[in-house]
């Protein structure tokens, strides 16, 4: 299989959640969904290329220069050219192609947990140990590969519509477009901060009762494969400027005492952004890394577990064909259930006490 040189070296693919994706189609040309704009007051004779780029967020500005090039994009009847400009009412209607490292992408019978299916979206419970998109070191068997033998037309769906991300070792609930109609409202959703994602977590040490940290988080100047929050220090000025807002509320649920003077808690995490490495980054910056977590600190001898103690519990979000709110839960997994009895936590009656997402 051949590798795509464009994706980055690391199994995260180094893409947020909340980064944007595509537009509604107008209908479908040889299998692929046609994407027609009509233009508005704000085109005032721009240029082709800057104004399209401004509404596919989710494809380079060269990439679409190619499209322009290749005579995928009309401005009315006529085929369009890179510096034409665009005015208030024109019709421009695109036809994106596949780029060389999604086309490179293979189904794999990948076993897949699915527990909604419908024409816009597919819901996923997750296992551990899955990586969600191919990249270095994981070039088969993840998500992607087999959301296409689930659904071989996903493959004309950017990312095979994945719209947001769990880490390989974190369990639980994802969602998947198959539609890029579909794809464009839940990543609207998600730049909006609309969507509710829930996690439970089991960390280090007693946090606060509850409450919200909004740090910036940027790749590690130190340690490019890791993350790191940026605190609102003036030495860090500079480090902040290249992060990205983050924000994670939390709420302990309960704590133990463990042996020699340590201690663990249950914790609920409710994203507002979709960072990389959100949760675990920070928590540990608060000084209460995930308890499994090795990348984060989190690797302690008083407590062994195979991967970070995290699992994304609940997903809500409205629906993109029917905009009602649907909401999904999912129970922990095996070893995160028996990590929070071994611990001393009572989790079923933890959990039905907490409160549904706001």
């Amino acid at each position: 299989m051949h590798q795509p040189a464009s994706i980055e070296a690391d199994e995260y693919s180094r893409w947020d959640d909340d980064d944007p994706v595509a537009q509604p189609p107008e209908t479908v040309v040889d299998g692929r969904e046609v994407l027609t704009f009509v233009a508005g007051a704000e085109a005032d004779g721009g240029r082709l290329d800057k104004w399209l780029a401004a509404r596919l967020p989710a494809y380079s500005r060269s990439r679409i220069q190619r499209w322009i090039g290749d005579g995928r994009v009309t401005i009315g009847e006529r085929v369009a050219a890179t510096r034409d400009a665009v005015w208030k009412g024109d019709a421009v209607r695109v036809e994106p192609q596949p780029s060389d490292d999604e086309s490179a992408f293979l189904p794999e019978d990948v076993p897949l947990a699915i527990v909604h299916e419908d024409a816009a979206i597919l819901v996923l419970d997750k296992r551990a140990g899955l990586v969600v998109h191919p990249a270095s070191g994981n070039w088969s068997g993840t998500i992607l590969n087999g959301l296409l033998h689930h659904d071989p037309a996903l493959a004309q769906v950017p990312r095979a519509g994945i719209v947001h991300r769990l880490d390989k070792d974190t369990s639980g609930l994802m969602v998947v477009a198959r539609t890029i109609v579909a794809q464009t409202d839940l990543v609207r959703q998600l730049q909006a901060r609309s969507v509710g994602r829930t996690y439970l977590a089991i960390v280090h040490g007693v946090p606060p009762a509850s409450g919200r940290v909004d740090w910036p988080i940027g790749r590690d100047p130190r340690e490019r494969t890791r993350m790191t929050a940026f605190r609102p220090v003036a030495h860090e000025v500079e480090s902040r400027a290249v992060a990205k807002p983050a924000a994670t509320r939390y709420e302990t649920l309960a704590s133990v005492e463990l042996a020699r003077g340590h201690s663990a808690s249950l914790v609920v995490c409710r994203l507002e952004t979709g960072r990389t490495h959100q949760i675990r980054v920070h928590l540990q910056a608060l000084g209460y890394p995930l308890i499994g977590d090795a990348t984060y600190g989190g690797a302690r001898a008083h407590v062994a577990f195979g991967r970070q103690a995290l699992h994304a519990w609940r997903l809500r979000l409205i629906h993109p064909q029917t905009h009602e709110t649907v909401a999904w839960r999912a129970d922990p997994p095996d070893d995160f259930a028996q990590l929070a009895d071994t611990l001393g936590f009572d989790l079923a009656a933890l959990l039905d006490a907490v409160v549904d997402d706001a």
